[in-house]
């Protein structure tokens, strides 16, 4: 998912490098590479490298909650995510509850442990805030309430569109 949209970075179509990719996403060049040809054959990247935008949202809105279901766990520091990451954080109360978080050291929040789709997504997140953004709208898809997963995708495809 993330691979799709960080395919549009300007500097990775210009010099083609896998290593580039590799540092924005927390990768290491091989496992970059490999991800680039699963989402070629997946149609959510193209042969130029390109994000195939509307394949990746129909994806990411009907389907990525059944293929990385949220793993849920105890109170820890981390990085919030979901509803108690932007944007949403400014349009959904949580009542109080603890909120959803990326387990990660450097975290400043304590909350609920939600696991991320890919264990750099903390790292590329703090580098990323746009990336960081569309990583909770998506999180907010797989684990959200009805009113939050429909705010979610409203966001996620005006995000996509621009």
């Amino acid at each position: 998912m993330k691979l799709a949209i960080a395919a549009n970075d300007p500097a990775f179509q210009e010099d083609g490098s896998y290593a580039h990719l590799a540092r924005e996403l927390g990768m290491v060049p091989s496992e970059a590479h490999a991800a680039v040809r699963r989402a070629k054959l997946a149609g959510l990247v193209t042969e130029d490298r390109r994000g195939n935008r509307v394949a990746l949202l129909e994806f990411l809105i009907h389907a990525v909650k059944y293929v990385f279901p949220p793993k849920r766990g105890k109170l820890t520091r981390g990085i919030p995510t979901a509803h108690a990451a932007p944007p949403l954080v400014t349009l959904i109360d949580s009542g109080g509850e603890p909120p959803p978080v990326w387990p990660d050291p450097e975290g400043q929040v304590r909350g609920e442990s939600f696991e991320p789709l890919y264990r750099s997504v903390p790292k590329a997140a703090r580098l990323d805030p746009r990336l960081y953004e569309v990583l909770a709208l998506v999180d907010a898809i797989r684990g959200g309430r009805a009113r939050e997963r429909a705010l979610a995708e409203r966001l996620l495809r005006e995000r996509l569109a621009s």
